[in-house]
């Protein structure tokens, strides 16, 4: 049986590491962290009881049923349905509290209408998007294609400066990949079949995945290249420039600051508030027992929620992949294509963002691959990203 390295211990490493270690391989996980879970890490406040999202909010769904047996498999997942509220500007100027994403109720309140859902549909295409745009290449031209300039202007254009640090002129209508607006009254923020929390948090469901005999867990522990030639092959789910100590240059991240306030009663009524006016520093604030309805807290925790580029000492969440730094992944796909014994996964291994599903179907992809490389006494794939 083989010894395994896993390089952080979020869902990548976990999840690879359990499938391992079930077929009788010694698996050992580190990570720099003093705790598991990696961004989706959650910990019981001490003052108030509410279970918090350390690194922000962190919402499963998806349609793959056997993730959703797999995560089920360790941790009990409550319904949960994500309902997103936004404060913003209406076309008079006033501050109002709309649904999201944009749907039949948002359309009738923000323009004092009483549409039915197909004289919503005519005012939109025919008034208020932007037909001229025939084929949308930026985000704001995709915004205005579909849902016109007042809608636009009130929902997209302050928080998308917020969150990505640029106009919308300057990123790519891929960001908005489908029609941003609904003519019925489902604000259910998700699509997907399955959607739920686990009930005790993600870093419960972690430890549940890490519990074997097979595994040993090293928290606070700096991950070297020279570290991985003491195992048979190393995953690793860190910084894909970091593995190779930066020589290229650093590929651009935004990171996101959380300004923690506690609350005694309920602060906002929803879990999520966006605030998409430019003028308002902060994207949004997350109240954190509304993640967990099925409990009960006179307390509150809430995070304002800052987004900006990330420096080389803070942590990074979600990848720019600009042109500059689509340039500077290839050239890193291109070592890491070379280098041997190692597998790069997970979000930042890969340089993707990635929901948590996404995580764990490649994650379980990986693992059952490289089971049969070793079963087969071939060699490991080294690099498993999408085309850059």
């Amino acid at each position: 049986m083989g010894q395994f390295l896993m390089v952080g211990a979020g869902l990548s490493g976990a999840v690879i590491g359990r499938h391992l270690a079930e077929a009788g391989h010694e698996i050992t996980v580190v990570d720099t962290r003093p705790h598991i879970g990696g961004n989706c890490h959650t910990e019981r406040d001490e003052t108030t009881g509410v279970n918090v999202h350390v690194y922000g909010p962190h919402i499963f769904h998806t349609d793959d049923a056997e993730v959703w047996d797999y995560v089920n498999r360790f941790e009990t997942f409550q319904p949960y349905k994500n309902r997103v509220k936004t404060t913003s500007l209406d076309p008079k100027g006033d501050r109002g509290v709309f649904s999201l994403p944009i749907n039949l109720h948002t359309i009738n309140q923000f323009f004092g209408k009483t549409f039915r859902p197909e004289e919503a549909h005519a005012f939109i295409t025919k008034e208020q998007a932007d037909t001229s745009i025939e084929d949308p290449q930026t985000f704001e031209e995709q915004a205005m294609r579909f849902v016109g300039k007042d809608l636009y202007e009130a929902f997209f254009k302050g928080y998308t400066i917020k969150q990505w640090g640029m106009h919308p002129s300057e990123l790519p209508a891929s960001i908005l990949k489908r029609l941003p607006v609904r003519f019925n009254y489902d604000d259910n923020y998700f699509f997907h079949k399955f959607q739920g929390m686990p009930e005790n948090g993600y870093t419960a469901m972690i430890e549940k995945i890490l519990d074997h005999d097979n595994i040993t867990v090293k928290l606070g522990t700096t991950f070297t290249r020279e570290m991985g030639t003491a195992f048979d092959h190393v995953f690793y789910s860190g910084p894909l420039d970091g593995y190779f100590d930066f020589e290229l240059g650093r590929l651009g991240y935004r990171t996101l600051d959380f300004e923690r306030f506690e609350h005694e009663g309920d602060y906002q009524g929803c879990a999520v508030m966006n605030y998409g006016e430019e003028a308002v520093p902060y994207t949004r604030i997350t109240e954190h027992k509304h993640f967990s309805p099925w409990e009960t807290h006179e307390g509150s925790v809430c995070y304002r929620e800052f987004s900006r580029a990330a420096t080389p000492d803070d942590i990074p969440y979600y990848p720019i992949r600009q042109v500059k730094e689509k340039a500077l992944l290839e050239d890193y796909v291109a070592l890491a294509e070379r280098a041997e014994g190692v597998t790069f996964v997970g979000r930042l291994g890969t340089y993707r963002y990635l929901d948590m599903d996404v995580t764990i179907r490649e994650a379980l992809d990986t693992a059952r691959g490289f089971a049969k490389t070793l079963d087969a006494e071939e060699t490991a794939p080294a690099f498993f990203v999408a085309p850059v």
